[in-house]
């Protein structure tokens, strides 16, 4: 189905299937009309349910790992094949389709509409393709993990041996995923510079009429800082060891170089207990930056948040100045790659140098 751009379009279109284009947010789909979604889900903001779909079970977590398969098929163990690792915010999300309505229809529905959004399918395959039936055994102990909705509660709002009672007597595990005539994608698009992996699997469930559609979005991201911070004793450690150690808990404002006291000053306390125990240590404080930007003034800004440090480890805690020097590298010495924002997090660092 086509994404259309404006408020009236995307409305008329909802009558068929809802969807958010990734310019422009639609408001979510409302819920079935015939069942209660499960108790906390909500449609995501980059694909939204094929219409009048349940949502029956739900999980999503801020941050966490997950993996994607880079090619066809299942090792050994059920786990997938040159697998792909994402760190970040993960939303998984299971929607039963109306009774009558087919994987086929359901799957091509979610492929067209992300396919619009600037998605690039990177594996994708039919009940007619070797192997197609088994992907889901690489993400099916997902689904213990996740919220189903009440079963029970659901089956009670139709007339007792109705059509909709009837399907829904035996729901419930991780066959809600699919075991028949299943249809399986994975992808990418881009969205502000990430790169975000869908992965979408239809298939008809077990002993049911119901076509279920499974969906997991990874949008990599790097963790919240400052939750751990390295004390004297891991500093003086590590300087023997390794002659330098990046820290993470000095923090700046985007494009600036002055430091956030409050958020840095636990790591700054530990810093100047290391040099006050070891008065005859000297140190570079070293500043690195993604490679966001352009490089002189990466440059510039990283030299300016090295000397902020010294700055403060000179003012604030007594050091002697003599025993600090400032350099800044820029994006010169990554550590990671700067291709997702994961890699540019662990990158944007300061780093203790013994001199």
């Amino acid at each position: 189905m086509k994404l259309l751009s404006s408020p009236l379009a995307r409305h008329v279109a909802a009558t068929a299937f809802c969807l958010s284009s990734l310019a422009i947010a639609a408001p979510a789909c409302a819920g079935p009309d015939w069942a209660i979604d499960v108790a906390g889900g909500e449609d995501h903001p980059l694909i939204q349910r094929y219409n009048n779909s349940w949502m029956m079970a739900y999980k999503k977590v801020g941050f966490d790992q997950t993996t994607f398969p880079g090619k066809m098929g299942l090792d050994s163990h059920n786990a997938f094949q040159a697998p792909i690792t994402v760190e970040g915010q993960i939303t998984r999300m299971v929607y039963f389709a109306p009774l009558g309505k087919s994987p086929l229809e359901v799957h091509r529905n979610y492929e067209q509409a992300l396919k619009a959004a600037g998605f690039k399918a990177i594996i994708s395959c039919t009940p007619r393709d070797k192997g197609c039936d088994s992907m889901r055994y690489g993400f099916d102990d997902h689904y213990g993990a996740m919220k189903e909705a009440d079963f029970r509660a659901n089956r009670s709002r139709h007339p007792e041996k109705s059509t909709l009672y009837n399907q829904m007597y035996s729901l419930g595990g991780s066959n809600m995923l699919g075991t028949d005539d299943i249809y399986f994608t994975y992808g990418t698009l881009s969205k502000d510079g990430n790169l975000i992996h869908v992965m979408v699997n239809s298939g008809k469930v077990y002993r049911t009429d119901f076509t279920t559609t499974y969906i997991e979005i990874a949008e990599p991201q790097a963790m919240q800082g400052g939750q751990v911070t390295v004390n004297a004793d891991a500093l003086k450690s590590a300087l023997q060891s390794s002659g330098k150690i990046a820290l993470y808990g000095i923090y700046f404002d985007t494009g600036k170089a002055e430091i956030k006291a409050a958020e840095s000053r636990t790591q700054l306390d530990e810093m100047a207990k290391l040099l006050k125990s070891q008065p005859a240590l000297k140190v570079y404080i070293v500043g690195h930056t993604d490679n966001q930007g352009n490089l002189d003034a990466n440059q510039l800004l990283s030299q300016q948040r090295a000397q902020a440090v010294v700055s403060a480890l000179a003012k604030q805690y007594q050091i002697p100045s003599t025993r600090l020097a400032s350099k800044g590298v820029a994006s010169l010495a990554p550590v990671a790659s700067n291709g997702d924002e994961t890699g540019r997090a662990k990158n944007r660092r300061v780093e203790l140098v013994v001199q």
